[in-house]
């Protein structure tokens, strides 16, 4: 693995809902996880297009991530890879993670800069993370797509042959983006959805629902769609669609 792929060191709730429903509800979904998982906790690799252009949704994803481990942890817990790209080439991958304040700490010493997108590594490490091991799913937040969809579509089929559902969320309007996004979802039997920079409590509803799957699977989020509505429903109708 060259330098500039090198790990790093191992240094939603609705506001209709109060906090004691939202924990019952999870308590309720949890018995409905999939028994495939046994006792282990959910695993989610959450990657991150960081070019200059992601400051913003860097930041409001690095509060989010607590959130995600809550979301989860009444269905057994969590953990994390953070995977994300940058500048000249540079790919990084952290270990497994399962403590949002270390994963938080190691999101704010990350500054974004301008570069290419690096989808297609992203997929290759997620083929060789669920090689090594269990990976429930992958998440991918960004705006911009500059590479071969047909390409990608084949670590996204390699992918899927594995297991790994795929949740692309596209912010922005950009059309190629949004194409590209939608075939790596559909190939990896998982779900994309668009959302705009200036929604960040959906990008925050749909993170917490990721994780609600990774931990507890489809029956966990579809609970949690039926709870919530709205984009909770939106990203499990899309995930049926790919099924």
């Amino acid at each position: 693995m060259s330098g500039s792929e090198r790990r790093m060191g191992t240094d939603l709730p609705d506001n209709r809902a109060s906090a004691s429903e939202v924990d019952a509800f999870l308590r309720q979904a949890a018995r409905l996880a999939d028994s495939r998982r046994g006792s282990r906790r959910g695993r989610l690799l959450f990657a991150m297009d960081a070019t200059a252009s992601r400051q913003p949704t860097w930041d409001r994803a690095a509060h989010i991530q607590a959130e995600m481990f809550r979301a989860a942890d009444a269905l057994g817990g969590l953990e994390m890879q953070l995977v994300f790209y940058r500048g000249f080439g540079e790919f990084r991958a952290s270990r497994w993670l399962a403590d949002p304040d270390r994963l938080a700490r190691m999101m704010a010493g990350v500054a974004c800069l301008a570069g290419q997108t690096q989808l297609a590594k992203v997929l290759k490490h997620a083929i060789n993370e669920a090689r090594d091991g269990p990976v429930d799913a992958l998440v991918m937040v960004g705006d911009c797509l500059e590479e071969d969809v047909d390409r990608l579509g084949e670590l996204a089929g390699q992918l899927g042959l594995l297991g790994v559902p795929a949740f692309l969320f596209h912010e922005g309007g950009d059309p190629v983006a949004r194409f590209g996004f939608d075939q790596v979802a559909r190939l990896t039997k998982g779900a994309c959805v668009s959302f705009a920079a200036n929604s960040p409590h959906l990008l925050n509803e749909l993170l917490g629902a990721v994780a609600v799957y990774a931990a507890g699977g489809r029956p966990a989020l579809k609970a949690l769609a039926e709870r919530r509505g709205g984009a909770v429903r939106r990203l499990t109708s899309a995930l049926d669609r790919g099924a």
